[in-house]
This record gives structure tokens, C-alpha cells and sequence, in this order.
């Protein structure tokens, strides 16, 4: 019986290119700079070719993503990761374009899966949605135990359509997202300053910016509010920035 390989081998190979598309409405979203800024300095430090718009609109959400893609389908080159970052206000399922019309995050997601983007297929898709979910707010709860829960799979020799995707959300389901109006967002903030500071899986130090999150005490309209971001994964491999 051969042994098994060590988790450590199992690391998507990030030698080739990794690129980065930011789609950011600024209009009535006052801090939006202060993200940009620091998702510039984070993609440079992490060695990302790095694209963004500001102010798009509904349709222009999802043109730029497909131009995005028909760019990497025509690269001639290794393409090893890519990050989409959506900054907007927002409702479930749903982005504000800058006209004020909605987009579909699910029509967004689809342009990059393994169907769809040949140069992205069986690697790494990040996506990282800065947007509210709803109108709730969560004053916080008390709580005494963690409950930690590992599910491991082996790897098919085909792919589902929907693998090597990570999609990370600035709050649950339902919740508002928070924003400084010079400071910019408690995640992307948090995001930023996590991926440039620290070495390891990304599925990792997105727990370090969970508890980082968990731990901050936001005051909104005069009351202290909770506000942790969601992740979502269909990676089959760890996925190192650093």
C-alpha cells in the first residue's frame, strides 16, 4: 500500500501569471478610494497584474468581466490565478451598478468557471464581493466553544464545473457591510492587511481575517455592531500568495 502525499504537495502551481480585475462604484460610497489604494499596493506586493474600473455600470459589470476573460483566453502564456474584486452597494445575490441597475453575481461567477475560461480551468478563481447583503445588523451574541470542522475529498480525474473557486463576501447573508467614509471598509482593510503581512494557505489567513473581524467593535449609528465576512470554497488544492 502506497503512502498517502503529504497535504503540503497539494498547492496549485503559481509560477505563471497572476492577474486581478477590480470593479469598484465609488458613487455615494464615500472610503471607496482608501480601498482601492490598498488593494493596489496588496496586488503589487503579491506580483498581480492589476486592472481597475471605477463607476461601471450594470452591464459594464459584466462586459468588463468577459472582456477580462477573452484577454486570458488569448494569453499565449501560463495563467496561474485570478482575482476579481466587486465593490458596490448591494442586496442577496445582487450588485448596484453605477446607473443604479442591478447585476446577478451568479452571471458574474459563471464567466470564469472551468466551462467557460479555458486559461482558468483547474486553477484558482478568487472573488471577493465588498457589498451588503441586506438590511440586518447584528448587535453580536455571546458564545463559550468553537466547533472546527474539516471535510476532505479525494480528487475526480474530471472536474466539476464549479471547482477552484474561492468566494469571499465582506458579511453573511442578509447583513450590511460596513464602511468608513476616509478609513474605507472594515474588510477590505482587513483583507489587505492580512494577505501582505502574513505567509500560508489562503483559506487560512481568510481565518485570520475572520477573527480579526470577529474581534472588531464597529459603531454605527451610535451603537456597536458585529460584522463577520463569508467564505465560500470549491478549491481542490491550497492556494499560496506569498
Amino acid at each position: 500500500m502506497s503512502n498517502p502525499r503529504p497535504l503540503e504537495e497539494e498547492a496549485y502551481d503559481m509560477s505563471g501569471a497572476r492577474l486581478a480585475l477590480t470593479l469598484c462604484v465609488t458613487k455615494a460610497r464615500e472610503g471607496s478610494e482608501a480601498d482601492l489604494d490598498a488593494l493596489e499596493r496588496m496586488f503589487q506586493q503579491l506580483g498581480f497584474e492589476s486592472t481597475m474600473k471605477r463607476d461601471p455600470t450594470a452591464q459594464q459589470f459584466q462586459e468588463e468581466l468577459e472582456k477580462f476573460q477573452q484577454a486570458m483566453d488569448a494569453r499565449e502564456d501560463l495563467v496561474s490565478c485570478a482575482f476579481v474584486v466587486l465593490m458596490a452597494h448591494g442586496v442577496e445575490g445582487r450588485l448596484k451598478g453605477e446607473d443604479e441597475q442591478m447585476v446577478e453575481l451568479e452571471s458574474l461567477f459563471e464567466v470564469l468557471n472551468n466551462k467557460n475560461c479555458q486559461a482558468l480551468k483547474a486553477r484558482p478563481k478568487v472573488y471577493i464581493v465588498q457589498a451588503c447583503r441586506g438590511e440586518q445588523r447584528d448587535p453580536g451574541e455571546t458564545v463559550g466553544s468553537d466547533d472546527i470542522m474539516m471535510i476532505t475529498k479525494d480528487s475526480p480525474e474530471t472536474i466539476p464545473t464549479y471547482t477552484d473557486t474561492l468566494h469571499i463576501y465582506s458579511t453573511v447573508e442578509g447583513y450590511i457591510a460596513y464602511r468608513h467614509d476616509k478609513e474605507g471598509s472594515c474588510f477590505i482593510q482587513t483583507l489587505v492587511d492580512v494577505f501582505t503581512e502574513r505567509r500560508g494557505p489562503i483559506l487560512e489567513l481568510l481565518t485570520e481575517v475572520t477573527r480579526r473581524m470577529a474581534e472588531a467593535e464597529l459603531v454605527q449609528e451610535g451603537r456597536t455592531r458585529k460584522v463577520n465576512p463569508e467564505i465560500q470554497s470549491t478549491l481542490r488544492k491550497r492556494l499560496y500568495l506569498q
